[in-house]
């Protein structure tokens, strides 16, 4: 019975925080891109150049690629809702090409207790200089 009341608690307190940062808004000043939003030519990067990154809400994360550029990668179904910026990335390239360019080249998975959450890539834009300067100094990858 103990254990019932203590389990019960416990998943009313992750149920209270999940919808918390659920409800959180945005930092980021811009808008969400559209879906399918890739780089330009000149943009694309390598995924073996990700040097940090960084969650900014449950549904967007940034990343530093080789500590002079950051890019915005947003995903689909509030992937990480749950997710800390200390949680580490995976990330895969698709066969035959390391190159970043567009969504469907980024397999991104959230590394949590030992296990992975594959996330869905929605769109990947390069952030302006002006746009990081606006980032709070926490969510800067």
């Amino acid at each position: 019975m103990r254990f019932a009341i203590i389990a019960l608690a416990a998943a009313s307190f992750a149920a209270v925080a999940t919808g918390a940062l659920a409800a959180k808004p945005s930092p980021l000043t811009t808008p969400k891109p559209p879906a399918g939003t890739g780089l330009p030519n000149g943009q694309c990067f390598r995924s073996a150049d990700i040097r940090n990154h960084t969650i900014a809400d449950k549904d967007t994360l940034l990343l530093s690629v080789n500590g002079k550029a950051t890019y915005r990668v947003t995903m689909n179904g509030a992937c990480l809702a749950g997710a800390m910026s200390s949680d580490p990335i995976i990330t895969r390239s698709p066969p035959g090409s390391p190159i970043i360019c567009k969504p469907i080249d980024m397999d991104i998975a959230i590394g949590r207790n030992g296990f992975s959450s594959h996330c869905i890539v929605d769109s990947i834009v390069k952030m302006s200089p002006e746009e990081v300067a606006a980032l709070p100094k926490k969510l800067r990858p």
